[in-house]
């Protein structure tokens, strides 16, 4: 009885030791909200060697100072019918409080704010989906954008291209990002000071 025993306590062991590795391989790339990420930040020695790669493709976005990543972010890019502008462009303008001016949304917030286009492509915060779904801006994490947005000045160069050299390594590591099972905030809320107040805190609402 005792070998038989012994066997069995082994096939157990094994069979937890499965499910364990399972369970952990699973948690690993399940989907989470885009407040919950909150990037590593390296700061530059050097400002001017600073610049944006931003992977169309992968959705991600990288700060760079030559070729050393100093931050790594998921994005949202445009779709196929309103796609992100592709080439090289700089930083035109920065402001951190910035508001939407068209409708529909109009005030809503749109903040960190990096124009690298023209007044209507910029990248900022905004809630994020898994798959291409903006006008053709570029949405950050709260957390990631104010940290992008204290990391380059204007006339910081911009790469934007359908792949980076660091999507297979670092990009691959970054979590899949969804704000679509969150409610919507109020309007009331979302066009006041307080959300704007709360935002530059880092935080939103009830999120």
């Amino acid at each position: 009885m005792k070998p038989r025993l012994q066997r069995l306590a082994a096939s157990l062991t094994l069979a937890l030791l499965a499910l364990t590795f399972g369970a952990c391989t699973t948690t690993s790339n399940r989907s989470s909200n885009a407040f919950d990420f909150d990037p590593p930040v390296t700061q530059p020695t050097n400002r001017s060697n600073v610049s944006i790669k931003l992977s169309t493709g992968a959705q991600r976005l990288y700060v760079v100072e030559g070729n050393k990543v100093l931050l790594a972010t998921p994005i949202g890019v445009g779709t196929s019918a309103t796609p992100t502008p592709k080439g090289n462009f700089r930083v035109r303008n920065k402001v951190a409080t910035r508001r939407r001016q068209s409708s529909p949304d109009a005030g809503y917030p749109i903040p960190f704010w990096i124009e690298f286009h023209s007044a209507s492509y910029g990248m900022h915060w905004g809630f994020l989906k898994p798959y291409p779904s903006t006008h053709g801006c570029i949405r950050m994490p709260l957390k990631s954008a104010k940290k992008v947005f204290n990391l380059v000045r204007v006339g910081t160069p911009i790469n934007i291209s359908s792949s980076q050299p660091w999507d297979a390594t670092i990009g691959k590591t970054l979590p899949v990002l969804d704000d679509s099972p969150l409610p919507n905030p109020p309007h009331s809320y979302m066009t006041s000071p307080k959300a704007m107040a709360d935002i530059q805190q880092g935080k939103l609402w009830n999120f």
